[in-house]
């Protein structure tokens, strides 16, 4: 068999994979992070990949290693045998014959302007796990080449998961490597005030011109209370649709998908112009991680037994675990007490959750999936990929992950399934019933048989 015709096989093979991979991933997700990948070469032992930045190649290590193996020629060491090359200057090169670059508008220099960026809130700060990892690499993207990868990035999620922050760590990250760009951090609020404070002043054209000239980088928090302020939302809408023909970037933070708010059919549209990402709550692992990271800037040590009690008992969010540690951070240096499971209990009464006398199991979620769905437990835990299963075997992984503290690897062995897997249902899942009424009363249905037999 000649080079020519393994060669040949190798790109035969990648094929396969990209057909594989699009089989199992969400649309959002393949027209992001695979897509975009370019075959520049077949060897006889490896594969050259062009990539738009370098966060791709992360993402398809970090989630397809394993397939990409399996597929593909491996090194000695056990590594896929990829050669990737970013594609960066080769497109800035072809962009530059097709037209015109527009001049930087550069930072000014003058008292009056300032970004107001929170000095704690970086991407190195950023504690990673699975309900975040897509959402933090979408954001690095956008902030290692602003206007070019994601625009707008719309980034959705509950009260204290950490939009605000992936929010300032982009500001931080572009005034840093890019200082000729000019960021504005601003909440919702303080817009809509900024709005009738110029409006009083007559000085709305001055406004105008600032974020619509001025402005290379505009990052919104809290978009949700643009909601019944139809003036403000047509101003807002005006300026976004400017800096967006201008390629200039946009990033925008809330608590529920463009989708569930209650803004014009405009704004919902502009709004998922370009990718919209949710920050999921972290599991138990990550919150672990979490607890122990703000501890430890408050000079606290907390062991790792009494971590993993406070995580499991607080998984609302991540202010609450910061809440915690202040207030136990507060005790042990007032009253030089050491951190004990019974200070604990003490100290953070009001804020611990208790779960139920009885464990919730991954069998009792999938015979209360199995009862409402009208399908059978042999078949949710079996292989087969029609419509009638696949969705409650989604539903099933999704409410473990939901349910039960367990990592997503060992949940996955329940399954009898990938991490990556459980990972991809549960994106699924969360995003069906954001639009899907009756799917959410299904779910509500199994999650009230559950509550009810662990009683």
């Amino acid at each position: 068999m000649t080079d020519a015709t393994l060669a040949c096989d190798t790109c035969e093979a990648w094929t396969q994979f990209i057909q594989y991979v699009k089989d199992r991933t969400s649309a959002t997700a393949y027209g992001n992070w695979l897509a975009p990948i370019k075959v520049v070469n077949f060897a006889l032992d490896e594969v050259t990949l062009e990539i738009p930045n370098v966060f791709v190649q992360d993402y398809l290590l970090a989630n397809y290693k394993k397939d990409l193996c399996a597929f593909l020629p491996v090194k000695a060491t056990g590594e896929p045998a990829i050669k990737f090359v970013i594609a960066t200057q080769t497109k800035k090169a072809v962009a530059s014959l097709i037209a015109p670059v527009k001049p930087v508008v550069a930072a000014t220099t003058s008292n009056d302007y300032e970004v107001n960026l929170n000095p704690n809130y970086r991407f190195d700060t950023f504690i990673e796990g699975p309900t975040n990892q897509f959402v933090k690499s979408a954001a690095m993207g956008v902030a290692s080449r602003p206007g070019m990868s994601y625009n707008p990035l719309f980034i959705h999620g509950g009260v204290g998961l950490g939009k605000t922050h992936i929010l300032h760590s982009i500001g931080h990250y572009i005034c840093e490597n890019n200082k000729k760009l000019r960021v504005q951090c601003i909440t919702t609020e303080a817009f809509i005030n900024e709005l009738v404070d110029n409006l009083r002043n007559k000085s709305i054209d001055r406004m105008k011109r600032f974020y619509r000239s001025d402005v290379d980088v505009l990052l919104v928090d809290d978009i949700q209370f643009l909601q019944n302020r139809l003036n403000f939302e047509e101003e807002f809408c005006n300026t976004f649709e400017t800096l967006i023909n201008q390629k200039k970037q946009i990033v925008i933070t809330s608590d529920k998908p463009p989708s569930q708010l209650k803004l014009s059919e405009r704004m919902i549209a502009r709004m998922e112009w370009g990718l919209v990402a949710h920050v999921g709550m972290p599991e138990l692992e990550t919150r672990v991680a979490i607890l122990k990271h703000k501890a430890q800037q408050k000079g606290l040590d907390i062991p790792s037994n009494i971590a993993f009690f406070i995580a499991e008992h607080i998984c609302n969010n991540v202010r609450q675990l910061e809440g915690a540690v202040n207030r136990l951070s507060a005790h042990c240096r007032l009253m030089n007490l050491t951190i004990t499971e019974d200070l604990v209990q003490k100290s953070l009464r009001e804020m611990l959750q208790h779960a139920p006398n009885q464990k919730i199991s991954v069998e009792q979620i999938l015979k209360s999936v199995a009862a409402v769905f009208q399908v059978r437990v042999s078949d949710l835990k079996g292989t087969t990929r029609t419509k009638e299963v696949a969705l409650p075997r989604q539903v099933a992984m999704y409410l473990a992950w939901k349910w039960i503290n367990e990592s997503l690897q060992m949940l996955g062995a329940s399954f009898g399934k990938t991490h990556s897997t459980i990972l991809h249902a549960c994106k699924s899942i969360e995003k069906k019933i954001a639009d899907d009424d009756t799917l959410r009363r299904q779910i509500n249905m199994v999650e009230r048989s559950i509550s009810s037999d662990s009683r």
